[in-house]
């Protein structure tokens, strides 16, 4: 299959795992992902077709919609089988798809290739900025966490473990990832895309925080 016909048929497969999620893992966080990975693969000199592939099925095993462990990947797995993808290719997408999910404020998780290192930044590019907001609240929501609970402190996570379990709210999502994910990325690329998001993210908890104590009304 030529590569062209291989990512259409990949990405129409995404589509209709994705199409009816509500946490912010949807289709169109896949599309974004898809596409700031393959800017981000053309300027870094990444093998493209491993970093499309990757990028499309990065989240049909998240644990964080399925609660899997990240390590089978059964969902990736299946939808390389239908694409007829040759078993090489295929260890090397499901290697750079673990690679790619944040496991904790004190877990380290350094990419192991250039592809890998493409993905994992285009999913926290996407993680970050207004739409990194927009889609940590929406998750929370659906996971029936607070907005904010000011006598919760945020947690940095020594496990994966301790991360999956979190019961945290929303705001503290920031603390304990969000914010941390500029420092954490790996391309020069991704990095200069990161900077503008980084500050979006910093003047709305700025402001969150501001209306939430009422600091907001007294120059009112």
């Amino acid at each position: 299959m030529e590569e062209y016909s291989l990512i259409e048929k990949a990405s129409s497969l995404a589509q209709q795992f994705h199409s009816s999620d509500t946490t912010g893992h949807d289709w169109w966080h896949v599309w974004r992902v898809w596409n700031l990975a393959k800017h981000i693969a053309q300027r870094e000199g990444a093998n493209l077709l491993e970093v499309e592939l990757a990028a499309l099925l990065h989240d049909m095993d998240d644990h964080k919609i399925d609660g899997s462990d990240g390590e089978n990947l059964p969902n990736a797995r299946q939808t390389l089988l239908k694409l007829n993808v040759d078993k090489e290719l295929v260890e090397k997408i499901i290697g750079i798809i673990k690679e790619v999910s944040f496991k904790g404020a004190k877990v380290d998780t350094v990419p192991t290739s250039l592809e890998a290192s493409v993905v994992q930044d285009a999913d926290r590019l996407d993680a970050i900025g207004a739409i990194g907001i927009a889609r940590a609240f929406a998750y929370g929501g659906s996971k029936n966490r607070q907005l904010y609970n000011p006598n919760s402190k945020p947690e940095m996570h020594s496990t994966f473990q301790e991360y999956k379990n979190s019961k945290g709210s929303t705001l503290n999502h920031f603390y304990e990832k969000l914010l941390l994910l500029k420092d954490k990325l790996n391309t020069n690329t991704a990095k200069t895309i990161a900077t503008q998001r980084h500050r979006c993210m910093e003047q709305f908890v700025e402001q969150f925080l501001d209306e939430w104590n009422l600091r907001d009304i007294e120059h009112g």
